[in-house]
């Protein structure tokens, strides 16, 4: 194994993190040559540079930054492994690394990630947000602890991972609250020629409402179709056109975005996985957002 020389490592990271050779020689109580030369050997070591000159000054290339970024954590494990074995535990939060899906409403996401930070233990997320077969293979190199989807892992995506059903859900149409009132009526013949905002023609959502669509014969005038969620549930909000949510969140919908409900698809339904390399949870967030979507979030809300 090639090992890292970590006092070459604090020099720079002192140097980059006061800004100067000058601050850092005063700082470490060393002359300004043995710095320099020990920070041109640590990227002789790395292959790359990690300072430029600015000016007078000194500014951090892209490597530098990220050297930077791991070499502050590194620093800062090692003052709190100095206070924990003084007595002096300092409670560093467990993290949680979520993949989640791009097709995931933002409400329904934060409503899963939430009881992760209510824990007593405290736990810091870090959230990442694409489609599906990056985040799984995210995943599989242990770069993410889950992934939170609306579609279960099919055997065309070739990694060993495993589907946890969190809950499912009706959906519910909603719109600007004028819209609303005018389709309200009726509903859901009301909805034949109706603009809409539909997702991308390949999300399961859209497959499951073009579906019923066509089962009780209506014809929307698709207005746009959007892969944003997020940017699809604010043009709706705006008065653009009708649009489909899950029923599970119809209050802050109604509320987050001040539409008006328009009627529920109890036809149409909405599932949402946990998708982690492990046969059974085992992070404790995890197990938290698990519990709590399957007793409260996708509980029936009426």
């Amino acid at each position: 194994m090639e090992w890292l020389n970590y006092h070459h490592l604090l020099y720079f990271w002192t140097v980059a993190r006061l800004g100067s050779i000058s601050r850092a020689c005063e700082e470490l109580h060393l002359a300004q040559p043995t710095i320099s030369g020990q920070i041109r050997t640590l990227e002789s070591q790395l292959g790359e540079k990690l300072f430029v000159k600015a000016g007078r000054g000194l500014a951090l290339t892209e490597v530098g930054r990220m050297v930077f970024q791991y070499a502050d954590e590194i620093f800062s494990l090692g003052r709190e492994l100095t206070d924990v074995l003084r007595g002096r535990p300092r409670g560093r939060p467990a993290r949680l690394h979520v993949g989640i899906s791009d097709a995931v409403p933002k409400l329904i996401a934060y409503r899963m990630l939430s009881p992760a930070l209510r824990m007593t233990a405290p736990v810091r997320l870090l959230c990442s947000e694409d489609k599906p077969e990056p985040l799984v293979a995210a995943l599989s190199s242990h770069a993410l602890d889950v992934v939170l989807t609306d579609a279960p892992l099919t055997a065309a995506i070739r990694v060993k991972a495993f589907n946890h059903l969190l809950g499912s859900c009706a959906v519910s149409v909603f719109a600007g609250r004028t819209l609303a009132a005018r389709h309200r009526r009726g509903f859901p013949k009301s909805l034949d020629r109706a603009p809409f905002l539909l997702p991308m023609e390949t999300s399961a959502l859209r497959r499951s409402v073009d579906q019923w669509f066509d089962a009780v014969g209506i014809r929307p005038a698709i207005v746009g179709e959007f892969q944003d969620t997020a940017l699809l549930q604010t043009l709706g909000a705006a008065g653009e056109g009708l649009f489909f949510a899950p029923a599970a969140i119809e209050r802050e919908v109604q509320e987050h975005y001040r539409v008006g409900l328009v009627g529920r698809v109890d036809s149409i339904v909405e599932r949402y996985y946990a998708i982690s390399i492990e046969r059974k949870l085992k992070h404790p967030a995890v197990l938290a957002i698990s519990e709590s979507a399957r007793t409260t979030l996708f509980a029936d809300p009426r």
